[in-house]
C-alpha cells in the first residue's frame, strides 16, 4: 500500500511540476503540445513495442477489442437515455464527456508506472476504444441527436492508421499472432524510451491542466463529471461481479474511471460547446482519475 500511494503521490508532483513552471510562464501550453508530438510519435509506440514483445495472443485478448467498442456504446447509451429530455447540444456535451477511455495519454502511464503486466491488456482495449474515438462516437451521436450523420469508413479508416500507436498496436499484435520475436537489441534501445513516457505524460497533463471556469457553468460541469464517474462506478460493480481472471478485473475496473478522450474533448468543441468548459471538464477528470485509479489499485491489486 505504501508503495501505491508514493508512486501515486509522485505522479501528481509530476503534474503539478508542470502546471507550476506553466504559471511561472517557464513554460507555456504550447510546449505542452510539443511533448504530446514526442509522447504520440515516440515514447508511447515504444512502449507498445516493448510491453507487445513476448506477449502470447489468447481469444481472451482479442475479446478486449470487442469490449473496447461495447462499452463506449454503453456509456453513450446511458447518457443520452439520462439527457435525453435536454437540448441536443447539452445531450452531445454529456455523451462526450461521459464516454470514451483516455488510454494513450493517461491510463496506459498510469498503469506503466504501477503494473507493467496489465499493459497489454489494456492495449488490445484501446484496438476498440480508438475505433470509436476516431469517427464512431461522433456518428453514434450525431444519430442520437437528430443530426443523421453517415459512417464514412474510409475517414475513420484514415484518421486510424494516421495514429502512430494505433499503427504500433495493429503491427505488433499481427506480429504476435504470427509469433515473431523483434531483435533483442531493438527491445533494449526502445526499453529507456519507452520508460520516459509515463513522466512526459504527466508533465504533458500539467501543461495543459487549466483549473478557471466561469460561475455560470459550474452546474454543468459537476453533472458532466458525475455523469461520467457514475458510470464508471456502476461499470466496476459490474466487473467485480463477472467471473474474470483478476488481472483482467483489475485493468477493466481502472479502465472505468480514465479520463476524458483527448478525440471526445475536440469533438465536443466542434459539436459548438464553449473550448473554456470542455478544456476544464477535461483537466479536473485527469486529477479525480488518478485519485480513483490509485484508490483501486489499493483496493483491488493485491495478487
Amino acid at each position: 500500500m505504501g508503495t501505491i500511494l508514493i508512486n501515486a503521490l509522485g505522479l501528481f508532483a509530476i503534474i503539478f511540476l508542470g502546471y507550476f513552471l506553466k504559471r511561472l510562464n517557464i513554460l507555456s501550453k504550447a510546449d505542452g503540445t510539443t511533448l504530446s508530438t514526442i509522447i504520440l510519435t515516440i515514447t508511447l509506440p515504444a512502449t507498445i513495442i516493448v510491453n507487445f514483445a513476448a506477449l502470447k495472443i489468447e481469444t481472451g485478448l482479442l475479446l478486449l477489442i470487442v469490449l473496447g467498442i461495447g462499452l463506449t456504446v454503453l456509456q453513450i447509451g446511458i447518457s443520452w437515455g439520462l439527457m435525453r429530455k435536454e437540448a441536443a447540444l447539452k445531450q452531445e456535451f454529456m455523451m462526450y464527456m461521459g464516454s470514451g477511455f483516455n488510454i494513450g495519454n493517461f491510463t496506459l502511464p498510469f498503469v506503466q508506472s504501477f503494473l507493467p503486466i496489465g499493459i497489454p491488456l489494456i492495449s488490445m482495449f484501446d484496438l476498440g476504444n480508438s475505433i470509436m474515438l476516431a469517427g464512431g462516437t461522433t456518428v453514434l451521436v450525431d444519430q442520437l441527436v437528430g443530426k443523421n450523420k453517415t459512417f464514412d469508413l474510409k475517414s475513420v479508416l484514415l484518421k486510424l492508421f494516421r495514429s502512430i500507436p494505433y499503427t504500433a498496436y495493429l503491427v505488433m499484435l499481427l506480429l504476435r499472432l504470427g509469433s515473431v520475436d523483434l531483435p533483442s537489441a531493438l527491445l533494449t534501445v526502445l526499453q529507456p524510451i519507452a520508460g520516459a513516457n509515463t513522466f512526459l505524460s504527466m508533465f504533458m497533463i500539467g501543461l495543459y491542466l487549466e483549473l478557471r471556469l466561469p460561475k455560470s457553468a459550474q452546474k454543468l460541469v459537476v453533472q458532466s463529471l458525475l455523469l461520467r464517474y457514475g458510470i464508471g462506478l456502476l461499470l466496476i460493480v459490474l466487473f467485480l461481479w463477472l467471473p474474470l481472471p483478476q488481472l483482467v478485473r483489475l485493468v477493466l475496473c481502472l479502465l472505468a474511471v480514465a479520463p476524458i478522450a483527448t478525440f471526445n474533448v475536440i469533438n465536443a468543441v466542434l459539436a459548438g460547446i464553449e473550448e473554456e468548459i470542455v478544456g476544464f471538464c477535461s483537466s479536473v477528470s485527469f486529477l479525480i482519475s488518478l485519485v480513483l485509479m490509485t484508490l483501486v489499485l489499493l483496493f483491488l491489486g493485491g495478487f
